[in-house]
């Protein structure tokens, strides 16, 4: 944090060589950089067995330096996670994939003429979306604009004379086929839209489309255009209980409380003190339960703090300090610099190592994924003016 901001940076980058283990390649990394790892509030990991496993995993043996630092599991592996899908969905999403690719990837002039023939029919889209490897949940944006535009594929695809595309136009005019298609389109647009805070909300709303699949079809309108409030082919219902179970089961440890997160967001709205305290404890054991119950009730008594109009980094960076809240600022802090996702690091490296990039060394991916994450932006027209151009004559 600086001058009352936060700073969200890489750190850097270190192999691992021989029978160096993680932690210790860690530990040196955090000391050539002289930073203490207790002043490290906690580790967001993809799940790995070599991350937390209960004895040799990088947590473990983090922990048995600093008992106190808070582990998770990243967001968006979670999501991923609970988004697995059984084989008669997966089946579907991996031809609609394939049918993505075929039109917008395996031939430049087959895209170009898509492009022109969406265009001349003025459909609402020009192109279709590639996958993204990334993350998973970009294939929700592809199955959208493919269901947007499946009516003018299917007839630019019946022009085609090739095999591959008559059996494209087969699986498109299969209705069994195109409901799957339409259910995970608006299942995979809902999961898009889900964030950090709002995974218990979330999980409610699965059970408030688990009801309405057996209903009115309000929170699936490609459904609903699909089947037209006829029967459904299949169970879709299914799909969405092993979801809600797995939302449970990965979800069910997740270290931040519904009070703390309304503390965080607007104190003022914290009503049961005890049970915030509580939870606050469970994130930071150094805190004292009645140092905390007594701050919050001082700052929400404090006038001016409230009717002051700010978001939450604002507040309890530059507003807060004044009152003389130490305890309860501190939390906010620690809990505010919690990430709650690996995404930046893993999206990064994914596209800077490529294979057009076979002489990149440990070096250079430091160099790069440094220049891709950083948010200072160079000062272009100094180094220009630094340098002089020498003619040819």
């Amino acid at each position: 944090m600086e001058k009352g901001e936060f700073c969200e940076d890489v750190l850097g980058l270190t192999a691992l060589h021989g029978h160096t283990r993680g932690d210790e390649a860690l530990i040196q990394m955090l000391r050539d950089r002289e930073i203490d790892l207790k002043h490290v509030i906690s580790i967001a990991t993809d799940g790995a067995p070599c991350m937390t496993g209960r004895e040799r995993g990088l947590v473990a043996r983090l922990r048995a330096h600093y008992p106190d630092l808070i582990a998770y599991h990243c967001i968006i592996h979670q999501m991923v996670l609970c988004a697995s899908l059984e084989e008669k969905y997966a089946e579907v999403m991996t031809t609609v994939m394939r049918l993505v690719n075929f039109l917008r990837a395996s031939s430049a002039l087959q895209h170009r003429l898509l492009r022109s023939f969406l265009t001349e029919v003025n459909a609402e889209f020009d192109d279709l979306l590639l996958h993204n490897n990334v993350r998973w949940l970009s294939k929700g944006k592809v199955l959208e604009r493919f269901w947007t535009l499946r009516k003018e594929l299917e007839i630019f695809l019946l022009d085609q004379k090739s095999a591959k595309a008559k059996q494209c136009v087969e699986f498109m005019q299969n209705e069994e086929k195109m409901e799957i298609v339409a259910f995970l389109s608006d299942i995979t647009s809902h999961l898009n839209d889900l964030n950090t805070s709002a995974v218990c909300a979330f999980q409610k709303k699965l059970e408030l489309f688990k009801c309405d699949l057996q209903q009115d079809l309000l929170h699936f309108p490609k459904l609903l255009n699909q089947t037209a409030g006829t029967h459904h082919h299949h169970n879709h219902a299914e799909f969405l209980d092993k979801l809600i179970k797995n939302f449970q089961t990965r979800f069910g440890d997740f270290p931040l409380g519904k009070q703390v997160l309304l503390c965080m967001e607007n104190p003022f709205l914290v009503k049961n003190i005890a049970e915030f305290s509580t939870e606050a404890l469970k994130i930071c054991p150094w805190a004292s339960a009645a140092s905390l119950q007594s701050e919050l009730i001082e700052l929400q008594e404090n006038l001016a703090l409230q009717e002051s109009l700010c978001d939450p980094t604002t507040f309890w960076t530059k507003m807060v300090p004044a009152a003389g809240v130490p305890s309860l600022q501190k939390v906010a802090l620690q809990i505010l610099t919690m990430f709650p996702s690996t995404y930046c690091c893993e999206s990064t490296m994914n596209m800077v190592k490529n294979k057009y990039r076979s002489t990149l060394r440990n070096e250079h991916l430091h160099q790069c994924l440094r220049l891709a994450l950083t948010p200072f932006m160079p000062k272009f027209k100094e180094l220009v003016a630094q340098k002089r151009c020498h003619f040819s004559h």
